[in-house]
């Protein structure tokens, strides 16, 4: 054959890319990635699948990468103590990592260690870059336009089914004392990792397309780590909130916690529970004014009835002071000439004209005899 002894095979092919490896690499090196997928298996060992994508999201690269068990709890623990979360899916980290070859497995790293403040710089840069570009597109105070309505009460919800603080939203507006009820309709998206800014997008766009009329959108989420919540900070969620037709009210995480969602939202709330005093406290206040409409309308309806009642009494007073009965009980005569009418004078009269003479006790029938002026 004219190639016999000019060619390697597979396994030579393959020996050959490991030892060149080694040799490249000696030693362990920081590599920065994207955590494309992390799972921990029942032996305690995690298994990662790292990447690399540009800046229109286009892969790049991807490899495989593995954390032994005594390794993974030392790594695990420290990096919650420092961020105060877990390592996610989407996440931008810095290893420290030996690369290594497998003639049936290819290429994989061999993890020893993870930087937990590359991850909350690189959250912070990243925080800081979405306000710029938010602002620079004019979406930062679109909401602060909408206005929300003086007795809201229909209301979309944004959260998981099951979630914390939903139900702690929902029990505590259940509860208020004067027994306040308004419409919640639960549009469900995940809230948190790396799926929760698509699923909340998702859910916002179908509120505003169904068809349906509210009076706002409620963002829910209860307390988490900084990492775990750094989701809200994402350009897109917070774009969608932007361009969203009805005022979004957020309530996200702890006292504490503030997100560039809470920024752009029409009005932000600390807690969901929070948001639910807010909600009962609008609806107490028109409560109290709609009181006190009914207490002003009952005291000037009963004033003008006590006016009204006033004026008769003295229309009374002035009819009874002219009645002729009681002039003739204060010993008075009234005269009546033949045709019923008074007689308040003598003039017109003359002898031989009839008349009655009315007193308290009867009336006389007289005639005119003779008239002296």
């Amino acid at each position: 054959m004219e190639n016999e002894g000019k060619y390697y095979t597979l396994l030579q092919l393959q020996y050959a890319i490991k030892e060149g490896i080694e040799e490249l690499f000696p030693e362990y090196l920081w590599i920065r990635a994207e955590l494309a997928s992390i799972s921990e298996n029942y032996s305690g060992h995690c298994y990662l699948e790292l990447s690399q994508s540009d800046e229109a999201g286009n892969l790049l690269s991807k490899v495989k990468a593995n954390i032994w068990r005594n390794s993974w709890r030392i790594i695990k623990a420290n990096f919650a103590e420092v961020t105060g979360g877990n390592l996610q899916k989407g996440m931008e980290v810095l290893v420290l990592a030996a690369p290594s070859y497998h003639e049936l497995y290819g290429l994989s790293l061999n993890i020893k260690d993870i930087d937990p403040q590359f991850s909350l710089g690189k959250k912070e840069d990243m925080r800081r870059k979405t306000i710029q570009r938010l602002e620079k597109e004019s979406l930062m105070t679109m909401q602060r336009a909408l206005c929300l309505a003086d007795l809201p009460y229909r209301f979309a919800v944004v959260s998981a089914q099951g979630a914390a603080g939903y139900g702690d939203f929902c029990k505590h507006l259940a509860q208020n004392p004067k027994g306040f009820v308004c419409e919640l309709e639960l549009f469900q998206a995940s809230m948190q990792g790396a799926d929760c800014p698509a699923s909340v997008a998702t859910a916002i766009a179908e509120i505003a397309s169904c068809g349906r009329k509210f009076d706002a959108v409620l963002l829910l989420r209860g307390g988490g780590s900084d990492l775990e919540l750094s989701c809200f900070d994402d350009y897109e969620l917070c774009r969608a909130i932007a361009l969203c037709p009805y005022p979004v009210l957020t309530a996200i995480g702890h006292d504490r916690d503030y997100h560039i969602c809470d920024m752009i939202a029409n009005n932000f709330y600390k807690t969901p529970t929070a948001l639910a005093d807010a909600l009962i406290q609008i609806f107490e206040e028109e409560d109290a004014r709609l009181i006190q409409y009914y207490s002003r309308f009952r005291l000037s309806f009963s004033n003008r009835i006590a006016r009204m009642e006033s004026a008769v009494q003295m229309l009374q007073m002035r009819i009874l002071s002219a009645d002729p009965r009681l002039i003739l009980k204060r010993g008075y005569i009234l005269a009546v000439d033949a045709n019923g009418k008074v007689r308040k004078a003598a003039a017109g009269l003359k002898a031989g004209d009839e008349m009655r003479l009315m007193f308290n006790d009867g009336t006389v029938k007289v005639k005119v005899q003779e008239l002296q002026k």
